[in-house]
């Protein structure tokens, strides 16, 4: 068992006593610390596991859920850990300190996390800075948003801008729309604003390939709190305008299952295992709704999040319907050996 596997259960506790953003913080660290001094297990490739998605190579099916490095400090630390891909951000054109804290809650009997955090983040610039600098080969995303105080009428000029400064560096570029802890920024999963922010999207990644000579593909970010309706029109939506692929989900703004614990009421968004059943279920029905629209021909891919505490909720929301899936919070109660247990799933899942 590698070292990393066995220090984090005598490292828990401890974090535990930290507020949760403190510790979030000091394991970011720890890591890129660990990192420097070789510890970390840095584990050989297995064809086995690899998948083909979005025309790229994954060494395996699991990758980090954007929200857990939002500023692109540790890259090279996560791609040792064993992650098939990494997904950094939420990142803004400017940067921004995010909403007031305290600001991140953990729900421990529920293995649940609440956070209101508002994209604070560096700024694409700092972010692209560091990803020039990586030396890890890993697939690396990029997810992109709007600041704060961007008008929803002038977001796309927003995600322009991060789309364009983070083209060269990103694998694939994901557009978050769904985070509830930015006002209004759901009010652009409706039909008519998302089919103009995703169609200006699409056009500019368009004119960027012909620029660089390079695909960068382009996914979108959806909540889990839409109805099926909601999710028939955004696959639509999707499949006219030729999105790369979707992530779902983000968190959610309900509280069923977690109405027991004191710390339910705060505003944000819940991850975690309350939210597992959720996510799968809204994988299932967009995975349904993509294969109808597309008629035929390849929908695109979905990468699911939502929950994942072990390798059989991975495996659930394989077998509803996603390609790859994405862990945030069940890092935070289970450690690093919830990756390798998700990373050893094989190819036929």
């Amino acid at each position: 068992m590698p070292l990393i596997h066995r220090l984090y259960p005598l490292l828990r506790p401890l974090l535990f006593q930290l507020d949760a953003e403190t510790a979030h913080e000091w394991t970011v660290k720890l890591l890129r610390a660990g990192h420097l001094l070789g510890m970390l297990p840095d584990p050989e490739p297995n064809p086995s596991k690899a998948r083909t998605v979005m025309g790229l190579k994954f060494p395996n099916c699991v990758g980090l859920a954007a929200g857990m490095d939002k500023s692109a400090s540790a890259v090279d630390a996560w791609s040792a850990l064993g992650f098939g891909h990494v997904e950094v951000g939420t990142l803004t054109p400017r940067p921004q300190p995010g909403n007031p804290t305290p600001r991140l809650f953990r729900l421990i009997e529920q293995e649940g996390i609440i956070n209101r955090m508002g994209f604070n983040n560096p700024g694409i610039d700092e972010a692209v800075y560091r990803l020039e600098r990586r030396t890890s080969t890993g697939i690396v995303g990029v997810n992109i948003g709007k600041n704060f105080d961007t008008p929803l009428e002038n977001a796309v000029d927003d995600y322009l801008t991060c789309l364009r400064k983070a083209y060269q560096v990103a694998d694939y570029i994901t557009v978050n729309i769904s985070s509830p802890n930015t006002k209004g920024l759901r009010d652009l999963q409706a039909e008519e604003p998302i089919r103009r922010l995703l169609g200006s999207l699409k056009e500019e990644q368009g004119r960027l390939e012909g620029v660089h000579g390079v695909h960068r593909p382009l996914l979108v970010k959806i909540a889990p709190d839409l109805g099926e309706e909601q999710i028939e029109v955004l696959a639509k939506v999707f499949v006219e305008l030729g999105m790369d692929g979707v992530i779902a989900t983000n968190t959610t703004i309900e509280r069923e299952g977690v109405k027991k614990n004191k710390l339910w009421k705060e505003a944000g968004g819940l991850s975690g295992k309350p939210l597992l059943r959720q996510s799968t279920a809204i994988i299932a029905t967009l995975a349904l709704a993509l294969k109808s629209e597309a008629k035929g021909t390849p929908p695109p891919p979905i990468i699911g999040v939502g929950g994942i505490m072990g390798e059989m909720d991975a495996e659930a929301k394989l077998q509803a319907g996603a390609a790859l899936v994405q862990v945030y919070s069940g890092l935070v109660y289970r450690g690093p050996k919830l990756i390798a247990e998700v990373a050893g799933i094989p190819n036929t899942v």
